[in-house]
């Protein structure tokens, strides 16, 4: 299973250098709010993009979800959908959400 901690402070970081224009394409800044492990910020408003621990002064779009959830859905993104309908993972704005398959594919 994928880790939390592993996948901001380590994967994402380092596909934000292997991919520049990631955040030229997406535009928003995410902030996840992960019960039981804590809250990051994805800033991909401007390139290269970063990520940081802690909330979004200004987010685009909230992601709320458990740490199993969210762990089982790093695994397999795909299940998203599913916790999205279920109500296990909330957005604040749906359509900057579903640019999040940028992000974890």
């Amino acid at each position: 299973m994928a880790e939390t901690t592993e996948f901001f402070e380590k994967y994402m970081p380092e596909k934000l250098i292997a991919k520049p224009d990631l955040a030229a394409s997406v535009k928003a800044i995410f902030q996840f709010d992960i019960t039981g492990a804590g809250t990051w910020t994805i800033d991909l408003s401007t390139p290269p993009g970063a990520v940081r621990d802690g909330p979004a002064e200004t987010p685009g779009c909230i992601i709320t979800v458990a740490k199993a959830d969210w762990e089982k859905l790093l695994d397999n993104p795909s299940y998203a959908m599913q916790l999205f309908m279920t109500g296990k993972l909330k957005a604040s704005n749906v359509g900057l959400a579903m640019q999040l398959q940028k992000i974890l594919g």
